[in-house]
């Protein structure tokens, strides 16, 4: 114990609190719980947008399927654009660029259905069309952010004035 009053160490104090937390409950508090409740919401938002989509333009077994290749080429376009959007043009609020991109338009696109489509092909007998969904996806999909990101930089440039 300590004399009448005096006080313990405040810095040896601190040091035995910390030492009672359990070290998984300090990280637990620092996991972004905002951040990754509205990539969440985004990501609900974009998956329900994508579901009414396919319910829309359904595709045969063993076709191309169109819809899908729909959702990828404009999603990729989309975060093209906002990513430039977020980082050279808007003051953003912070959680933007998670819930526009990380979520709706994460949740948007669908690479694993992509994929399984591929597969789906290939078991239909008709390998060609998963061989050529599988490229066609790819060169759309890149293609599409390098527009998205290019038509976005081109729009929000500064108009220039003429000089006579």
């Amino acid at each position: 114990m300590h004399e009448a009053g005096s006080r313990p160490d405040a810095p040896a104090a601190a040091a035995r609190t910390r030492r009672r937390v359990p070290r998984w409950r300090i990280e637990f508090r620092r996991i972004p719980w905002l951040t990754l409740g509205v990539i969440a919401v985004g990501g609900v938002i974009g998956a329900l947008a994508r579901q009414g989509l396919w319910a829309a333009f359904p595709h045969p077994p063993g076709g191309f399927d169109w819809t899908t290749l729909g959702i990828n080429a404009g999603g990729c376009a989309l975060i093209g654009a906002l990513m430039v959007a977020v980082s050279e043009v808007w003051h953003a609020h912070r959680l933007t660029a998670p819930f526009l991109g990380a979520g709706v338009l994460g949740g948007f696109t669908t690479f694993s259905t992509y994929i399984v489509e591929i597969q789906k092909s290939i078991i239909a007998g008709a390998p060609q069309t998963g061989m050529a969904y599988l490229a066609a996806t790819l060169v759309i999909a890149l293609l599409a952010v390098y527009a998205g990101a290019s038509v976005t930089r081109l729009l929000s440039r500064p108009r220039q004035r003429e000089r006579s």
